[in-house]
């Protein structure tokens, strides 16, 4: 855990969510801290991405509450969230793909900054702020200079990805929340991903809803590990490897049949 590390500024307690019959999420309590790095992992069907809506406003939880520096959001839209400094990547790229890079960077940092109307933009010109100093910081952080004037179409995925958390990182939220960010990333594009990321360590809280744990290993300060709606782990990378239930129900290995075998295996789990 980074030495910078707070008070808690999102907490969740006891929430449950169901679709139907289904019990998506079961009576979970989870709490992140100011400036910590943490990740959420878990099969498919292991209720991580309905906790991250849930944390993110965009699923209302059926019981429980969700607090933000202490104030109850439970019921706040996902724009009250963002207010209040908690923002989000989709598993899909949200840009704008017939615009360049830097005029993507340049609507971004308008409506974090500028507390006006897209469409004021819009209508005027995207010019008189490309020369922007954190606009231009940013293409550096995430090297993007050489594709600013590249439509974002024309991008590779990885690209678009890089190009995605530099919106939301340049809109300074104190919360930045990634739901699955290197899904279809190839390796080189996965650690060009993580490498600009890392440079955020400490200064902002970040947390990644993950499927595969080996891909976020050396980045997450705390690992968080859930199945079935519930959370079966939470704590050290290598302390929920070595957890039994982890082992079972995340990895599909029979912890008596392996007691000796040393837990510092990568891989991804069973579909």
């Amino acid at each position: 855990m980074s030495a910078g590390v707070g008070t808690e500024i999102i907490k969740a307690e006891n929430v449950t969510k169901r679709f139907g019959e289904l019990i998506a999420i079961d009576r979970v309590t989870y709490a992140l801290r100011e400036n910590e790095v943490a990740g959420i992992v878990g099969s498919n069907g292991a209720g991580k991405t309905t906790f991250f809506n849930l944390l993110t406003g965009y699923y209302p939880p059926d019981y429980g509450t969700i607090l933000y520096k202490g104030e109850d959001i439970t019921h706040a839209s996902p724009l009250k969230r963002i207010a209040l400094g908690m923002m989000r990547t989709f598993q899909l790229t949200s840009t704008f793909d017939n615009l360049t890079v830097l005029d993507n960077l340049v609507l971004s940092f308008f409506r974090a900054h500028k507390k006006s109307s897209l469409a004021s933009l819009l209508v005027t010109t995207c010019k008189r702020y490309r020369a922007e100093p954190q606009i231009a910081e940013c293409l550096e952080t995430f090297q993007l200079g050489d594709l600013r004037h590249r439509l974002v179409k024309n991008l590779s995925l990885g690209e678009k990805r890089r190009l995605e958390i530099a919106m939301v990182i340049l809109a300074e939220p104190t919360v930045l929340l990634l739901d699955e960010p290197l899904a279809g990333l190839s390796e080189s594009e996965i650690r060009g991903v993580l490498a600009v990321l890392k440079r955020h360590v400490g200064k902002q809280t970040i947390l990644i809803v993950e499927h595969k744990i080996s891909q976020v290993e050396d980045f997450l300060e705390r690992l968080t590990v859930m199945h079935e709606g519930k959370i079966i782990a939470d704590g050290g990378y290598a302390e929920c490897l070595r957890d039994p239930e982890v082992r079972r129900s995340y990895w599909r290995i029979d912890s008596a049949a392996v007691a000796d075998e040393p837990a510092s295996s990568t891989g991804s789990p069973s579909p």
